[in-house]
């Protein structure tokens, strides 16, 4: 069984101008909250089960499942204070069954075949698989650079960049990643496990093509108003 936890507990500091009521994942992009595009996507990849890591205002997302049917399994988990994303993923991990789980971001939808990436992380041994989305001519976001076979040997900086791999938000971790590792409660999964364990760990990356937004600033957020019209 695929299961996932999906980060859905941020507050949306970056869209407070365009959506200042709900959490990020619950925010109205074409007619209908972020996060069912999410749930349509994890039920096309055929996933039995899924975590949202749940934070500011989590009874709007609570309230929401109510109104819906859907073809796979929902747990949930709350900080009762904001934990940054290793944190949540960790807390979350608490309700995970598998040896290994997908790890979603609950601003951004990147269509990612979930299926090939699994079978790289398997095949790679890998402890966290990253999927990369390839792009030109970008300073949003840094890159990242990879060996022969996929091993990540770099994260850089944001700055203008003519082309490379950037970290589309979409991982395979393994449930016990945590276990050996001396973390606070509060700590970020990018920072304090990716850049800091770097050459510790075997992180790799896996090439996607596939349909990238995040909504996380209110121009991202128009167009993905404007690219969710057919969905």
């Amino acid at each position: 069984m695929k299961e996932c936890i999906i980060l859905a507990g941020g507050l949306g500091t970056r869209l407070q101008s365009v959506v200042s009521d709900v959490p990020k994942c619950m925010a109205e992009v074409a007619g209908r909250p972020f996060l069912s595009y999410l749930f349509d996507y994890a039920a096309e990849q055929q996933f039995g089960h899924l975590i949202l890591s749940l934070g500011y205002k989590s009874e709007v997302v609570l309230q929401w499942l109510t109104t819906q049917s859907l073809p796979f399994q929902v747990s949930y988990v709350i900080e009762d204070y904001p934990l940054g994303t290793g944190g949540a993923i960790k807390l979350a991990l608490s309700k995970v069954k598998s040896p290994n789980a997908f790890v979603f971001n609950g601003d951004t939808f990147f269509d990612v075949d979930t299926t090939s990436f699994l079978d790289f992380h398997e095949k790679s041994n890998a402890l966290i698989s990253l999927a990369l989305k390839p792009m030109t001519d970008f300073d949003r976001y840094g890159s990242v650079d990879l060996a022969d076979g996929g091993r990540v040997i770099r994260f850089n900086e944001k700055r203008h960049c003519k082309q490379g791999f950037i970290n589309g938000g979409v991982y395979i971790i393994n449930k016990d990643l945590f276990s050996t590792l001396n973390l606070p409660e509060k700590f970020s999964f990018e920072k304090d496990v990716m850049e800091a364990c770097l050459n510790d760990m075997p992180f790799y990356g896996c090439v996607q093509d596939g349909y990238f937004i995040d909504i996380g600033i209110p121009s991202d957020f128009a167009k993905a108003n404007l690219d969710f019209r057919e969905k």
